[in-house]
């Protein structure tokens, strides 16, 4: 926890309106997503993109950001050697914190229960799922992208495509079989992979601002947007084609070949190719690192070209990390006033009760000049 006004200095006001609003959706989403009333859209369905999805892929981003802009002023402040330092300390911390804030897969009641698993039995019984969620990915993606943080642009592009191409590999050899009769959330132990491309797209948007500016950033911010959401559209219709050459694709026209629209259930069953955050398939994340890259350009038109400020944006994205904690401990309680089959008036009333308690303790710790920081 850091208690200093060092926390708020030299930051990017882009970056912290588009990471509070990312706090914001995530917000909304994990409230009330479980209510009949709501919108399918605004609910994870693990088979298909919708806005719930979205908003996973926008923290990788603000992390890529990040990542390389500190890892550049630490290194040229005090060397290669403790910023990489200063980077595998935090990752590992990350790691661990998200082992101990999700909690392990195991639970045994003997001794001889453990013995009768054998060492590798029980670290694939232990460490196969639960942990496995934001911080943790977090982590192991930071380590992943460890070798290349301070590599040029055009070599962060070239590992993006790399990482993505590896995840697809050894998907199809035995990762997406393997998380078929090993159920996994958020990609599971090798999600860092493709979770590396919505953080290396943040990478590359920290690059071009720096060298650009917020004028002449908008181009490749929206052209590289533009470019992978597409490339994510393109990637998922390989759903339909590997149907269409099994002949078990009953669709006709040109709908036999395209994938459903982002945001639209899916008409075909689950591969590899279709857009999940739950398998932390490529589509899904090439969609979201483009998806980002465009909501991204919009805050630096609104706050580093024009001069909007948003105080509970600010609040939220200068202490992301807090924020993430607080919410899931006022979330529990506040959600328990409201089942799922609540009528619309009164489950958004759950939801402002909910953001409001959680909004004070973060701005409390913003007034007293408290950050949680790893």
């Amino acid at each position: 926890m850091s208690s200093s006004s060092d926390a708020i200095k030299s930051r990017i006001v882009s970056l912290d309106q588009f990471r509070g609003y990312t706090v914001a959706s995530m917000f909304l989403v994990n409230f009330i997503g479980g209510f009949a009333c709501m919108h399918p859209v605004f609910s994870h369905h693990g088979n298909y993109c919708s806005y719930a999805d979205l908003v996973m892929p926008q923290f990788f981003f603000a992390v890529g950001f990040s990542f390389r802009y500190t890892f550049a002023r630490t290194a040229e402040k005090l060397g290669a050697w403790p910023a990489y330092r200063k980077a595998i300390k935090r990752n590992l911390g990350l790691i661990l914190l998200g082992a101990v804030y999700y909690g392990l897969d195991g639970s045994y009641n003997s001794w001889s229960q453990i013995q009768a698993l054998g060492t590798l039995g029980f670290l694939q019984a232990t460490f196969r799922n639960n942990m496995f969620e934001a911080l943790t990915h977090i982590g192991l993606t930071g380590l992943w992208l460890l070798p290349v943080i301070a590599t040029s642009t055009r070599g962060l592009a070239a590992f993006m495509f790399f990482t993505g191409a590896l995840h697809v590999g050894l998907s199809y050899l035995f990762y997406y079989g393997w998380s078929l009769t090993h159920p996994i959330t958020d990609g599971g132990p090798l999600g860092f992979m493709s979770w590396a491309i919505p953080t290396l797209a943040g990478a590359l948007a920290c690059d071009w601002i720096r060298d650009r500016g917020p004028r002449r950033v908008l181009m490749p911010l929206l052209g590289w947007g533009a470019m992978l959401t597409l490339l994510g559209y393109a990637v998922a219709c390989m759903n339909n084609v590997h149907h269409a050459f099994e002949g078990s694709n009953p669709l006709q026209g040109i709908w036999r070949w395209l994938a459903p629209l982002p945001f639209t259930p899916p008409t075909l069953p689950q591969d590899i190719w279709m857009m999940s955050q739950t398998s932390g398939s490529v589509s899904y994340m090439t969609f979201g690192a483009g998806f980002s890259l465009v909501v991204f350009a919009l805050f630096v038109v609104a706050c580093d070209i024009a001069p909007l400020r948003v105080g509970f944006l600010r609040t939220l994205g200068t202490n992301a990390l807090a924020a993430y904690i607080i919410s899931s401990m006022v979330q529990e309680p506040v959600a328990a006033l409201a089942p799922g089959d609540s009528p619309m008036w009164y489950a958004l009333s759950a939801f402002a009760l909910f953001f409001g308690i959680t909004y004070i303790f973060i701005r409390f710790l913003e007034k007293n000049n408290l950050f949680l920081r790893l």
